[in-house]
């Protein structure tokens, strides 16, 4: 079972490192320091998917993180 979990936490990992890094960069460093200068819109199309890809992504992760965790 343990194994399982794992090899199911490394699959998620990899996809959620996957999907950010196809994310589009908008901003470089000046937006960690609030001078991104950029106009806000909403999320059309595969920029979308992406987005919520990495948020399923993430949760998943964290959830098999703390079932690893607990079994």
């Amino acid at each position: 079972m343990n194994t399982i979990i794992t090899i199911a936490q490394i699959i998620s990992a990899v996809g959620l490192i996957v999907v950010i890094l196809l994310q589009n960069n908008g901003s470089s460093l000046g937006g960690v320091f609030g001078g991104s200068g950029a106009v806000f819109r909403t999320k059309r199309g595969i920029e979308k998917t992406l987005f919520t890809l990495s948020i399923v992504f993430s949760i998943l992760f964290i959830g098999l993180s703390l079932a690893n965790i607990l079994v």
